[in-house]
């Protein structure tokens, strides 16, 4: 069987990270590369959460193994999985655990300037939530870059195209390349 491979795009709200995010399988179907898509919010939302849990980071690994066990037994190898802090520290623990051992993570921070984020926020938030995303999103910001994996490549959004975004995140992974290897 080919190593497990996980691409984690992290980013903070209005970034496109989640856009992006859809936009990589599309272009690797385009190729004719096997892969899955592993959007974070899909996981571990339950309510109200558990006791001992309130995070849902126990409920989140566990969706993530049990849906991973599926793709494996299609034949798959390779994962593109969004989320928002994805590209902090300890993450790679969660990769190992619910993927297997040996996992190849790639790592990288979508990014986009105080100005850019905000207004792509005010696009789609149309109820009260909108003061609350963007000040979320600024912490997220700060918080992100100062504490990525040092191994994070950083992928500037600002007046570039999703289908740019895209093509910049599979050349960090390789896997258009024959072999797909990193």
């Amino acid at each position: 069987m080919d190593r497990c491979e996980v691409l984690l795009i992290g980013g903070r709200a209005g970034v496109g990270r989640t856009t992006a995010g859809w936009e990589v399988p599309d272009q690797l179907r385009e190729a004719g590369i096997a892969h899955a898509i592993v959007e974070v919010d899909y996981l571990g939302q339950v309510h109200p959460p558990p006791a001992d849990d309130p995070h849902c980071s126990a409920i989140t690994e566990a969706d993530l193994a049990a849906v991973w066990r599926n793709y494996v037994a299609l034949g798959h190898h390779r994962l593109i999985y969004t989320d928002t802090v994805s590209v902090l520290p300890g993450s790679a623990a969660m990769f190992e655990r619910a993927m297997g051992p040996g996992v190849g993570i790639g790592r990288a921070l979508l990014t986009a300037s105080d100005a850019t984020a905000p207004a792509r926020l005010s696009a789609r938030e149309i109820g009260s939530a909108l003061d609350r995303e963007v000040a979320g999103s600024a912490r997220k910001a700060r918080l992100l870059d100062e504490h990525a994996q040092p191994d994070t490549a950083r992928v500037a959004t600002d007046g570039r195209t999703v289908v740019e975004i895209a093509a910049d995140l599979l050349e960090l992974t390789g896997w258009r390349e024959p072999g797909g290897a990193r």
